[in-house]
């Protein structure tokens, strides 16, 4: 499990350092979920032979990512909430001087 959360903070440090003058947090959030939803639909692909076959699956492979998304959202959401305090000083601490 140690191995999944090290990948996560991998992207997540990739994210954040394309924040500056060109892009905003939410510009960069929108670059992560598209890469997250491309990603996603190159593995869901594995293992189908046609075309056909993969658009057939669509509705599901879409049902069980959404699951996925929404539980690990909602779980960050309240660690996020029940570490306000401290989440917010270390954005604040990342923040170059002005």
């Amino acid at each position: 499990m140690q191995a999944f959360y090290q990948r996560a903070d991998a992207i997540i440090g990739v994210a954040n350092s394309q924040l500056g003058p060109d892009a905003h947090s939410g510009q960069v959030g929108a670059s992560l979920l598209y890469a997250a939803a491309r990603y996603s639909a190159s593995v869901a692909s594995i293992g189908f032979v046609k075309g056909d076959d993969f658009a057939k699956e669509k509705d599901d492979i879409v049902e069980f990512y959404v699951k996925q998304y929404r539980q690990m959202l909602s779980d960050n959401l309240t660690d996020y909430a029940q570490n306000f305090d401290k989440y917010v000083q270390l954005n604040q601490d990342d923040k170059p001087a002005e």
